[in-house]
């Protein structure tokens, strides 16, 4: 789940829990909300973790082209 999921989830979790007077037999939606918004927050959490692990920057490694002619007196191009 990315992150538009997970605030989705913390969006329909606070309409459920503050702006409905709904009432189901059996089903609280006051606490399905509840449970919505903390799986959501979660979610966040676990989200951008992630995505700062994935950010961090290895320093460049210097790279060195070795020289691959041999030195034999050829500088035609023969002699590599």
């Amino acid at each position: 789940m990315g992150l538009g999921g997970c605030i989705i989830l913390i969006a329909v979790g606070a309409i459920l829990a503050f702006a409905t007077d709904w009432h189901m037999q059996g089903v609280n939606l006051d606490v399905v909300g509840l449970i919505l918004m903390a799986v959501g927050i979660i979610g966040v959490a676990t989200f951008s973790s992630i995505a700062r692990r994935r950010r961090v920057m290895v320093p460049p490694t210097a790279v060195v082209e070795e020289d691959r002619r041999r030195h034999d007196g050829y500088t035609d191009g023969y002699g590599m």
